[in-house]
């Protein structure tokens, strides 16, 4: 959360740090990043998502439109943080159709304006 917030939408917001290059491993030393490469992580409070399904149907929904975009994010750390919750009247299920399509939907437009 210590780098910049590229991209946001209604629901979500796309925090990138650029990765430092690792220094020579000291003996016992971790290095948090040992390879140079796109990682993704994912914050869902349970603030805006209360049911654990519903956490787990968008962090699957996550990790899929991150996965297919990643030939394109940039070699960096990334963080994709839920900053407001889904209506749940307008969602009654976690497991909908129509709440996926939404989580979706709107994920894809996250990744879109954090390479433009």
């Amino acid at each position: 959360m210590a780098g910049t917030t590229v991209s946001r939408t209604a629901h979500f917001a796309l925090h990138r740090l650029a990765l430092q290059p690792a220094p020579s491993p000291v003996e016992g030393a971790d290095v948090l990043f040992a390879v140079d490469d796109v990682w993704v992580g994912v914050l869902l409070p349970k603030r805006w998502a209360r049911r654990a399904v519903t956490r787990n149907a968008i962090r699957r929904q996550i990790y899929a439109v991150c996965g297919d975009q990643a030939a394109s994010l940039p070699r960096a750390a990334h963080v994709v943080r839920l900053r407001s919750g889904f209506d749940r009247k307008q969602f009654i299920s976690a497991t909908s159709v129509q709440l996926k399509q939404a989580v979706r939907g709107e994920l894809e437009q996250l990744v879109r304006r954090a390479l433009a």
